[in-house]
């Protein structure tokens, strides 16, 4: 790293898969990821097979993998699911205009940036729509929905879904997360 701590994009390409797992980069710095419960994991991944079967050939939802935001200052971000274009699963790294939509699953200590922080990054980004999903200790999950506005790169407000999640935009596709 530099002598100041900040990574660039040429450092961070360079390190190993294994040293780029559990963090993020944001504005060049090392932010450590905390580590999912195995109810965190589990909605993840249901929720990405269930985008992976209904986005259709030209799309790919994955877990698990770093998306740039931005080049200077570098900032990485690992979201918990990414539907992406599947033209581009050898093409790294995944920039935004990859990206269709991305998911987070709110876990304890990761709450402020999966509801303030990372809206406003994807929305600057274009990344077009934003799921957010949060856990009940006890009872199914909710789950909140964001589109891009273009013009003003922002949120709005979709719908919120308690349980089953059934949406016609980006593309069809009905999830019941209650069964986690």
């Amino acid at each position: 790293m530099s002598e100041v701590g900040v990574v660039t994009a040429e450092e961070y390409d360079s390190w190993s898969e294994e040293r780029c797992a559990g963090i993020q980069i944001v504005d060049g710095l090392v932010v450590a990821g905390a580590r999912g419960s195995k109810r965190h994991n589990r909605l993840a991944r249901v929720l990405a097979n269930a985008l992976d079967a209904a986005a259709g050939p030209g799309w790919n939802a994955d877990t698990d993998f770093d998306v740039r935001l931005q080049d200077v200052p570098l900032t990485n971000r690992r979201p918990d699911v990414v539907v992406y274009r599947a033209d581009t699963i050898d093409v790294t790294p995944t920039r935004p205009e990859h990206v269709l939509l991305v998911a987070e699953v709110v876990s304890p200590g990761s709450e402020t940036t999966d509801r303030i922080v990372k809206v406003d990054q994807y929305a600057k980004a274009g990344i077009g729509f934003y799921w957010r999903i949060e856990q009940a200790v006890t009872g199914v999950p909710l789950v909140y929905t964001y589109v891009l506005d273009p013009a003003t790169r922002t949120y709005r407000d979709g719908d919120v879904f308690t349980g089953v999640l059934k949406v016609t935009a980006p593309f069809p596709v009905e999830i019941d997360l209650g069964q986690v």
